[in-house]
């Protein structure tokens, strides 16, 4: 089995971008703002929820399906096998989720005791639950030989990780923090996403027989992040009408981008 370079490297740039390089941007308003309405940072999240939404549906989920059937003869088979691998990348999500302590901005402390941790740390972690799956989307779906969908995930995952970032530093900047900290460590979450990337391509680079699987299973964890993480997050009480607008928004922007 050769590993094949280019296509590791597509991948990786590909998560570098979209990952990095666009969260780095989002966070850079925070030089310049006090803070930011709660209300304006929910629609925020709500449009990248429905961009990740999208993005599952369009730039991985079907990719796979389309990449199965060339491996597997009949299409049963092959709608099955990336269903399979959607309710593992689910699963490993959920495993991960309940193993590791971490500590939303708004829905608070979950997974097991954080024993010492501080709780910098425990955002930084809940921070890459949400991230490393968008990573692995973006360097699957970019290392798989085909020009759209590469373009389509790493323009929609970037587009989302504007916002995202900014949320992040704002966040930060209103516990206390300075504006220099708050924009290192939402910089720094892009990281993460470069992690995933790496790891997804590498995936694709090993195998290319791994794409359908490696695509359902990057579907099913970022399905797992807007579901459990994104979506409670935002639709709180008094914001639920305005986070599904937002939401639609973000979909129908990512199916444009991808069927265009």
């Amino acid at each position: 089995m050769e590993f094949e370079l280019s296509t590791f490297g597509t991948g990786l740039l590909a998560s570098v971008i979209a990952g990095f390089g666009a969260t780095a941007a989002g966070a850079l308003p925070v030089f310049l703002l006090n803070g930011m309405q709660e209300r304006l940072n929910n629609l925020l999240l709500s449009f990248a929820a429905g961009i990740m939404l999208a993005a599952t549906v369009f730039s991985l989920l079907l990719p796979g399906i389309e990449a199965a059937r060339e491996t597997l003869a009949d299409t049963r088979f092959a709608v099955l096998g990336v269903v399979a691998a959607l309710f593992a990348g689910g699963l490993t999500m959920t495993l991960v989720h309940r193993s590791l302590p971490h500590e939303h901005f708004e829905k608070g402390l979950e997974g097991v005791d954080p024993g010492r941790l501080s709780r910098i740390w425990l955002f930084v972690v809940a921070i890459a639950i949400h991230n490393f799956p968008e990573g692995l989307a973006v360097g699957v779906g970019a290392s798989g030989g085909d020009a759209r969908d590469a373009l389509a995930v790493t323009l929609g995952i970037g587009i989302q990780n504007l916002p995202e970032g900014l949320s992040v530093a704002v966040a930060l900047l209103g516990l206390g923090y300075t504006r220099l900290f708050a924009f290192l460590v939402a910089a720094g979450t892009g990281l993460l996403e470069v992690l995933g990337g790496g790891f997804g391509a590498a995936a694709i680079a090993i195998g290319a027989g791994l794409l359908p699987w490696a695509l359902g299973f990057a579907g099913g964890a970022m399905l797992f992040v807007v579901s459990d993480e994104i979506i409670p997050e935002t639709h709180r009480p008094g914001l639920a009408g305005g986070a599904t607008a937002a939401l639609f928004v973000g979909f129908a922007l990512m199916m444009v981008l991808d069927l265009s």
